[in-house]
């Protein structure tokens, strides 16, 4: 169970560091640039513990995955990006793609 922790928080910090993307204006602000940066490298660091509980295929799969997701969803609702049809119906297919591979990962 704890490698699912590691992987949570690995998602966690590499969404919240691409989130401050935006905020960063092409890494000309200062804080919001340090922010993403920390969030990047504890995003790997929890990304490298993963790997030692679970496949690279897996947990790359997984955190890439999640993480389109969960920026997706959060920029919905932060910067009121507009999303269509075809972004929900890719949404499903990568949550569908990462339940599939976790699910036959033996």
């Amino acid at each position: 169970m704890v490698k699912y922790v590691y992987l949570s928080l690995a998602i966690f910090f590499e969404v919240t560091g691409t989130l401050f993307l935006p905020a960063s204006q092409s890494f000309t602000k200062i804080i919001p640039t340090i922010t993403l940066v920390i969030c990047y490298i504890f995003s790997f660091y929890f990304l490298s513990v993963t790997i030692k509980y679970l496949p690279l295929s897996i947990v790359y799969a997984s955190w890439t995955g999640l993480g389109v997701f969960c920026v997706t969803i959060m920029s919905i609702y932060i910067y009121k990006e507009k999303i269509n049809l075809e972004i929900v119906i890719g949404l499903i297919l990568v949550i569908s793609g990462i339940i599939i591979i976790n699910y036959f990962k033996n």
